[in-house]
């Protein structure tokens, strides 16, 4: 799919990914000035570097994930990513300083201790799209798959992928606006979401396909014995011992679109950079010549 293009066009980058892959994929080799390590900051900067080169995004922002134990489905089901391990302290530092560059080079950060990225993305582009924006959301998270509309646009950096509402049907077999009703019948493995036991990913796809959404698929239990699915008649015992459930973990899957974060056209219009706190920075974290020079010229 070709990229998308023009004023009327926002990038909104799930920063998160980007760092922990770069502190995955980098070696140990890179430490700034005090000794410290600084290699996801190294990776996620020549991201950053390219990503913008390559765009030339105008509007855009960064957002990170702080709420990593305090988000609000955290309050709603304790044990929403319980499964995962928080990130060490020298990543912790590292993600402060990846947030650092990207506001040194003009462009919005979002970070709050509440909401996740996802849901700062979604937001944001519900706030934009009432003035004519369309997205393109840089990630390969499949959750966001249920953001997008007619004219926006996923795009998986690392493999250069780019896919619109077609591509999720492609992906996961549903249409974007049946992603969280999904997810949260077949559950999220990556985020600590059981779903509904025995509902798989086809069949999840399937009840989508016949009902349409997961509230029409609970009032209409009693059809569902009668379905061409495997297992048909369990698969409906399970979906009522489970309904409440399912309902719940939708409340999970489901990305919030009503945080405050892009109220007016300009709020993401990228900024002039702040040449001093790049220079800073690349003192700071010793970056070599070539990555000054990117920065640089990015200002």
């Amino acid at each position: 799919m070709a990229a998308v293009s023009g004023g009327d066009t926002v990038h909104l980058v799930d920063g998160s990914l980007y760092v922990f892959r770069a502190w995955h994929s980098m070696p140990d080799e890179f430490h700034d000035h005090d000794g410290e390590p600084v290699n996801a900051v190294h990776g996620f900067t020549r991201f950053l570097c390219e990503l913008l080169e390559r765009s030339k995004a105008e509007h855009i922002a960064v957002a990170f994930d702080a709420s990593l134990t305090t988000s609000f489905r955290n309050t709603i089901y304790p044990a929403y990513k319980a499964n995962r391990e928080l990130p060490p302290p020298q990543l912790v530092r590292q993600f402060a300083l990846c947030r650092e560059i990207a506001a040194a080079l003009g462009l919005t950060v979002l970070n709050d201790h509440q909401y996740e990225a996802d849901d700062l993305i979604g937001s944001a582009l519900w706030g934009l799209r009432v003035h004519g924006f369309r997205g393109v959301i840089v990630s390969a998270d499949k959750d966001f798959g249920q953001l997008l509309g007619e004219h926006d646009q996923q795009w998986d950096f690392a493999k250069d992928l780019r896919w619109g509402p077609t591509g999720v049907f492609d992906k996961l077999g549903v249409h974007p606006h049946q992603v969280a009703d999904y997810l949260a019948l077949c559950g999220d493995a990556v985020d600590n979401i059981p779903g509904v036991p025995g509902v798989g990913a086809k069949t999840a796809a399937a009840l989508l396909a016949h009902f349409g959404s997961l509230d029409n698929l609970l009032d209409r239990l009693d059809e569902v014995p009668y379905l061409r699915i495997r297992g048909a008649a369990a698969c409906a015992a399970r979906l009522r011992e489970h309904a409440e459930l399912a309902l719940l973990y939708r409340r999970l899957t489901r990305i919030a679109l009503d945080v405050a974060v892009a109220e007016t056209a300009d709020a993401l219009s990228r900024r002039q950079g702040d040449a001093g706190a790049v220079d800073a920075l690349c003192e700071r974290i010793r970056f070599g010549p070539m990555t000054r020079s990117r920065l640089r010229a990015l200002l």
